[in-house]
């Protein structure tokens, strides 16, 4: 029997690592997608024995050569065929048990997508790559749950101070649709003229003087977001509060 020691984050990479890579930390890619009203988390699942057939986040090895936030890109083209989106830090994760028999500090990177914008490939080191609702994830591997976990906290606070869910709106939408798309993220029923009174009040959207076209039920009036409106607000000392 072998006296190499496992080697955590196997399930990205062969136990006999490239010279090319830190041995003592990795990067793992907090994916969430918006998907009709549901929010969800982009998984791949395990090819090692060690842990076939469990999910994880994508993530993995960071070379030598590169640097952080190009790793983060890398890995997760590598491993879900995910490109072009916008990665933001998120936080160290770097408990002395969170993986077995070694010490590895792993770097977690985040975004907020709409999840049907992304074709889903599955690389060659993963079994299978796919969204899963954030309300009812499968069994992960190491302390992937904690990061998660944490990962949700942050983006319910940002959504609820910055407006960075309009970004998954089309360019016209509704006020419902503006409610489900807070109600997905923050896992939470909100009171509908309460909601609308706080959006209003704040005269970030621009009426477009349309209403939606070809639906079953009563159509309503369309909104867009005035970025600009914003910008002028936030250096005046606004403060977005949901």
């Amino acid at each position: 029997m072998s006296d190499q020691p496992l080697h955590p984050n196997s399930h990205f990479e062969p136990l006999n690592l490239p010279p090319n890579v830190i041995k003592a930390l990795s990067i793992d890619n907090l994916i969430f997608g918006l998907d009709h009203d549901e929010l969800k988390i982009l998984l791949v699942k395990q090819t090692d024995p060690m842990h076939q057939g469990k999910w994880a986040l994508p993530g993995g090895w960071i070379r030598y050569d590169e640097n952080l936030r190009d790793a983060a890109y890398r890995l997760l083209e590598e491993l879900t065929g995910v490109r072009q989106l916008f990665l933001e830090q998120l936080k160290t994760f770097g408990r002395v048990d969170r993986f077995p028999n070694e010490r590895v500090v792993t770097i977690a990177y985040y975004a907020l997508v709409s999840a049907e914008n992304y074709s889903l490939v599955a690389g060659q080191a993963t079994a299978d790559v796919s969204w899963h609702s954030a309300n009812h994830l499968p069994e992960l591997v190491y302390d992937h749950a904690e990061i998660i976990e944490h990962g949700l906290k942050v983006l319910r606070h940002q959504v609820c101070h910055q407006p960075i869910g309009f970004n998954l709106l089309p360019e016209k939408f509704t006020l419902l649709q503006l409610q489900a798309l807070y109600e997905a993220i923050l896992n939470t029923k909100l009171d509908k003229p309460n909601f609308r009174r706080k959006i209003m009040k704040m005269n970030l959207l621009t009426p477009c003087n349309e209403k939606q076209q070809g639906v079953p039920h009563r159509a309503a009036n369309l909104y867009r977001f005035d970025s600009e409106a914003y910008r002028h607000l936030t250096e005046s000392g606004f403060a977005f509060e949901i």
